[in-house]
């Protein structure tokens, strides 16, 4: 049982203040009922809450996909740049929303944005071994034995290992790599090891889930029901 005022909070509705407006207002029914009272307690899943006479539809959580743009930062807040929370509609942001993991403010593509925190876990885990895939265009030619390289496990500059990975040659100057972990700017460090810099970044694909081809650059949408289930079945 919750609060009803919280429960308009969580699934974005307005603030605590303004949700208390609404109630106030009469603006608010549960199961037909007129409730004035913010501090009414309902079971949210068992109760049908509408506001302004238009049901609400709640969700205990939400997943979000996000088309990632280049210049914005993987984080919640930040004093001094755009965050990847700045830039979602407001229909989409609520409380205890984050990003999934991180992408480099100049790497684009898909992002990941849930206030489930049992469900970023099971995606961030290492022993889930969920590859993330990415589309990298490099500054010099790759080889084959590249891909081997990057099989056997890439060792960075600093001695650290890293897991294997797949690599594969698109053309002369770009490929594609999957990784199963997130080591602070990983790709570009693994192919330093290999002579080559990268100049674009494009995360495509985690697990099984991939860039939805029509979501343009700073675009978001929720995750249907197959879409969270496709992350661990094609990891």
């Amino acid at each position: 049982m919750e609060r009803l005022d919280k429960i308009l909070v969580s699934q974005g509705v307005g603030s605590r203040r303004e949700v208390q407006k609404l109630i106030k207002k009469k603006s608010v029914t549960v199961d037909g009922d007129l409730i004035l009272r913010p501090e009414f307690k309902l079971d949210p899943e068992e109760s049908e809450i509408a506001v302004n006479g238009q049901a609400l539809s709640f969700k205990k959580h939400i997943y979000i996909m996000l088309n990632k743009p280049a210049g914005v930062v993987s984080a919640t807040k930040d004093n001094s740049q755009k965050t990847v929370l700045d830039i979602l509609p407001e229909n989409l942001k609520r409380k205890g929303l984050a990003p999934v993991g991180r992408l480099d403010k100049d790497t684009e593509g898909l992002m990941i944005l849930s206030d489930d925190g049992d469900f970023a876990h099971k995606i961030l885990s290492p022993k889930k071994h969920i590859y993330k895939r990415y589309f990298a265009r490099l500054d010099g030619g790759l080889n084959t034995e590249m891909i081997e390289n990057f099989k056997n496990g890439i060792e960075l500059s600093d001695g650290e290992i890293c897991l294997p990975a797949k690599l594969e040659i698109a053309d002369k100057n770009s490929a594609y790599v999957e990784i199963c972990e997130g080591k602070f700017h990983q790709v570009k460090k693994m192919f330093l090891t290999q002579g080559l810099s990268v100049i674009y970044l494009e995360r495509v694909k985690i697990g099984g889930l991939e860039l939805d081809g029509n979501l343009h650059r700073g675009e978001a949408r929720e995750l249907t029901n197959y879409e969270k289930t496709a992350i661990f079945i094609g990891k």
